[in-house]
């Protein structure tokens, strides 16, 4: 509960409340956009000023290759569960929903650690970059195994030659699309480009932008945070009638991604302010980049099952209880 002492935190309960009691209260779309863009790129200018002071070593190698493991790992196990109480298209959807990572509550955790004084690497921004992708490859792969499965509807043509049509209703996967927009992602090219122009400038560099990227950034997350708790409470709604099994899943399934993050973190000798973020990526789900790209690339998966369950009720949770609890298992018996 003390994470809830945190202006911004508080900020998110507004936003909530707000929500709850239908308020006209609203953030203008372009604002919200802005905000978003200003977040990550403070993250990654912090990110590249902190890897330019610590350079690059064994800690930083392990922590990225723990953060690409989970990528993989993550959403195999979120498939395998959730097959059996949903179709496999919905079970993909999510699975890349809860194997992706979602950067406010990323960003969120690393305002925790600035608060109660614990140091991370910069190079764990880096990882939350290399985790937003995996999760949606897999998953499209996953829907194209599934509609390969199903059978075909065969097709004379007017010469009188049989083809196989595609998959029922039309579904295909551009994979050139599904790949340029996976990958060249506006918000994951500023973080990245952000990174790369702190780590040039490094000391010097830092203190240039030390009012934009430090002493703005609390601010800034705060008035985010409350828009998030205005989306939150929309979708809250939406959850409604769904199966105990994925509310369950959208509770503990954090939890256990968390803790085998946790497991790999402690195995790997990583410190606590690396191990906390990687267990809060670990336990966070998409709700920007999944939405944007799944819709497309697996339609027959239902929209408002992935997003409400993400946005509704794992986010809320990590924001409110999760990142505290990240944070004392990852200082516990380091």
């Amino acid at each position: 509960m003390n994470n809830l002492v945190d202006p911004a935190i508080l900020f998110f309960v507004v936003g909530v409340v707000a929500g709850l009691v239908r308020s006209n209260l609203e953030i203008p779309p372009a604002i919200s956009r802005f905000l978003s863009m200003y977040l990550l790129m403070a993250l990654g200018l912090k990110g590249g000023f902190a890897l330019a002071a610590s350079g690059l070593n064994t800690q930083v190698v392990a922590g990225l290759g723990l953060a690409v493991l989970l990528a993989v790992v993550v959403p195999l196990i979120g498939y395998t569960l959730l097959r059996r109480w949903v179709s496999g298209f919905d079970a993909a959807a999510l699975a890349a929903t809860y194997g992706s990572v979602s950067a406010v509550t990323f960003i969120t955790a690393t305002g925790h650690l600035d608060k109660i004084g614990l140091p991370y690497g910069g190079h764990m921004a880096a990882a939350m970059a290399l985790m937003e992708s995996p999760a949606i490859v897999l998953a499209v792969l996953m829907a194209n195994r599934l509609r390969q499965a199903s059978a075909a509807p065969l097709v004379v043509g007017s010469g009188g030659a049989a083809a196989w049509a595609g998959p029922a209703g039309g579904a295909h996967t551009d994979w050139r699309k599904l790949l340029h927009e996976s990958f060249t992602d506006g918000s994951q090219l500023l973080l990245i480009g952000a990174m790369a122009v702190g780590l040039m400038t490094g000391e010097a560099g830092r203190e240039a932008m030390q009012p934009f990227s430090g002493d703005l950034f609390k601010g800034m997350l705060a008035f985010f945070l409350l828009d998030m708790g205005l989306m939150a409470a929309r979708n809250l709604p939406g959850l409604r009638g769904r199966s105990p099994v994925l509310l369950a899943y959208a509770v503990l399934g954090p939890l256990l991604h968390a803790s085998l993050a946790w497991g790999l973190a402690r195995a790997a000798g990583l410190p606590a302010g690396d191990t906390a973020l990687l267990m809060t990526l670990a336990a966070s789900a998409s709700y920007i980049a999944v939405p944007a790209v799944v819709r497309y690339a697996i339609p027959e998966a239902n929209p408002s099952l992935y997003f409400g369950l993400s946005l509704g009720l794992t986010f809320p949770l990590n924001l409110l209880l999760g990142i505290p609890l990240y944070t004392q298992l990852a200082q516990w018996g380091a």
